[in-house]
């Protein structure tokens, strides 16, 4: 009987205590669905806070100056020595002359390619159009042919490359202005009229701009040419951009983009 008496406040004593630690549980509070709601909306908003809403973007863009917006311009010098600038320093050439001089004139972001290759014949030029094409040009100044008439290959054959090449370009969004080439007579008239008479006719039926004569002004004069009577020294490309490129290449620049001169071109330097 003792021993049980003994007992009975140990017993009590742990009865009491769970008594209390299941109160204490059960006044806990449980999580509240709003208060998890408020809670996810915290971090919504605090991850949120790091990206900008569309307020801001329009507010960003409207501030941008539209002119730093401007696409830039891809010009494609295309041919043979007498683009790559055979026995002239790599600014000398013409096409490094004509980006130069377009920069002078107040036009923005333009980039000239210089992608003459001396030597290059039509058919070597159509067989590298491939190539060629990756620069994306806007604008492309084909003056090829030079080469053909030298090793007196057939006209019809020059004729259909040219062809060709103009297509292949205008498929790629590529507006063409097309050089004409005249040759010495040693080669008989009729092969030299024959010859002369293929880039008008290109021009005509392809729909293209045409520079009638690329080294207007230029051939045949030695003060402008370089020893081997052909090739043009610096001074005779500076003649070429200004007198006869330039007047023509400045009304296709402003067709394609008339926002991308700043200031308007001014009468070419003589």
């Amino acid at each position: 009987m003792i021993n049980r008496l003994s007992r009975l406040p140990q017993r009590l004593l742990t009865v009491v205590a769970l008594t209390v630690a299941i109160a204490i549980s059960g006044c806990q509070k449980t999580p509240d669905a709003n208060e998890a709601q408020r809670d996810t909306g915290t971090q919504d908003s605090t991850q949120n806070s790091t990206q900008p809403s569309d307020t801001q973007l329009s507010q960003t863009t409207s501030t941008t100056n539209p002119a730093e917006q401007q696409a830039p311009l891809t010009i494609l010098a295309l041919g043979d020595s007498l683009t790559e600038g055979l026995g002239v320093d790599n600014n000398a050439n013409y096409p490094a002359q004509l980006e130069a001089r377009l920069q002078e004139l107040g036009y923005k972001d333009i980039k000239v390619i210089n992608s003459g290759l001396s030597g290059e014949t039509s058919t070597g030029l159509v067989n590298r159009l491939d190539w060629v094409l990756q620069t994306k040009p806007d604008v492309t100044i084909l003056t090829i042919g030079a080469n053909d008439a030298i090793r007196g290959i057939d006209v019809a054959t020059v004729e259909a490359n040219i062809r060709t090449a103009v297509k292949r370009l205008q498929d790629n969004d590529s507006v063409v202005i097309l050089g004409g080439m005249q040759i010495y007579d040693n080669l008989g008239s009729d092969y030299v009229k024959s010859f002369a008479a293929i880039y008008p006719r290109v021009a005509k039926d392809l729909n293209v701009t045409l520079i009638p004569f690329f080294l207007d002004g230029v051939g045949g004069d030695p003060k402008l040419n370089q020893a081997d009577a052909i090739h043009p020294t610096k001074e005779g490309y500076t003649l070429i951009v200004n007198n006869n490129i330039l007047p023509i290449l400045q009304p296709e620049l402003k067709k394609i983009n008339p926002s991308n001169v700043t200031n308007t071109p001014t009468e070419t330097a003589q």
